[in-house]
């Protein structure tokens, strides 16, 4: 029962943050103008006339969500004479707690020990028609670095960054970015460059240097199984939630239940705790991503409700609770105030007034305890 008021109070509290004005604190920049223009002074940009917060165009009859291919793709190598080599507080990472596709990227720079060589900044868990914004100075939000941009003293949303790259960009601004300080260039295609492009730099025979996510022996099972979970998992409970038509969601959200049971079926015949092989790899980041935020977010606000993980999916959830409580860049990395208040306080097309569920409580269960239901079956 504590569990329940603790959550209902924090949600209350977040509530009364978001309708109170702020004042953004004002700081020196750091950028000239000619760098970074004002938001304020910019278009909107998601490459057509529809809002940021329109996720499927109200034009589009099909009603199906279609994501943005990521448009910058500069590479971090170790190769000699590398544009972009590998250098200790060279890069710096932007991220959003509540976004799989930029959780991805914090799990991946724990797990192979690259703290100390890649800063970050999350942005703030509220996306507006501006794009996600950076906190202020008197916001005081959990997850570390959750701060206003510490590289660009006068920029207040992530879009400044993207027109810098590109005053002619028209897509949308997305988490991550990994932003060069040296060239003020930008990527957006992250994760596998982290593999192995720092090793070098990593102390030898370090765990984290010998840590493979990419094994060569795994790769052609991990390359096939991201092709089917990108599509009806990792983008599926997107497609489901975003669509605007009842045929476009009933045939993305059976899409994905069906994959969701392979996933079962799969992990029930895998005698490892690991979705291939005997340490985690790609696969586990890439899943593990969507897989914690469905029951806290995506059961009830993406309408995913024919099963859930912890009552549901028993392979699945025991599969996700072993990376969370065994595997501190799992857990550490993992926000469920940001998660849970981005989705149903940012997406206003499909929940105009922002009203964020108290549960499930809690958002992940302990190892040793089940839903009632669950527990019942195996007394």
């Amino acid at each position: 029962m504590s569990r329940l008021f603790s959550a209902l109070r924090r949600t209350q509290q977040i509530s009364q943050l978001i309708t109170q004005p702020r004042i953004l604190t004002s700081y020196r920049s750091s950028v000239s103008p000619a760098q970074l223009r004002p938001s304020s002074t910019r278009s909107m940009a998601t490459g057509n006339t529809d809002k940021i917060t329109d996720w499927v165009s109200r034009n589009d009859k099909s009603g199906e969500f279609k994501r943005q291919a990521s448009a910058f793709r500069n590479w971090i190598s170790r190769e000699p004479g590398a544009e972009f080599p590998p250098e200790k507080d060279r890069y710096h990472l932007y991220v959003s707690y509540a976004c799989p596709w930029a959780h991805r990227t914090l799990i991946t720079r724990k797990l192979k020990g690259l703290e100390d060589f890649i800063s970050f900044t999350s942005v703030h868990w509220h996306l507006g028609e501006k794009g996600w914004r950076f906190a202020t100075a008197d916001e005081k939000l959990p997850g570390e670095n959750t701060t206003p941009d510490p590289l660009h003293s006068d920029v207040t949303h992530l879009r400044d960054i993207y027109f810098a790259n590109d005053p002619d960009y028209t897509g949308r601004f997305t988490v991550p970015v990994l932003y060069d300080k040296k060239t003020q260039r930008i990527s957006a295609e992250i994760i596998r460059m982290l593999y192995y492009e720092f090793d070098d730099l990593l102390p030898s025979n370090s765990s984290q240097k010998l840590l493979d996510l990419y094994p060569t022996n795994l790769r052609s099972q991990i390359d096939t199984s991201n092709e089917w979970i990108y599509n009806d998992v990792n983008n599926g409970v997107y497609k489901s939630g975003f669509a605007t038509t009842q045929e476009a969601y009933e045939k993305n959200v059976t899409t994905l239940f069906s994959s969701l049971d392979k996933i079962e079926e799969h992990l029930q015949n895998n005698a490892s705790p690991y979705f291939f092989g005997s340490a985690p790899t790609e696969a586990d980041v890439r899943l593990f991503t969507t897989i914690v935020r469905f029951d806290p977010v995506y059961v009830q606000h993406f309408k995913c409700n024919i099963r859930d993980i912890r009552s549901g999916y028993p392979a699945i959830h025991r599969w996700l609770r072993n990376l969370y409580w065994d595997i501190p860049a799992f857990q550490e990395t993992t926000e469920f105030e940001h998660i849970k208040f981005h989705y149903t306080k940012s997406h206003t097309q499909i929940n105009q007034f922002a009203i964020t569920p108290v549960g499930p409580v809690p958002d992940i269960l302990p190892k040793d305890e089940e839903v009632r239901a669950v527990a019942a079956v195996k007394r």
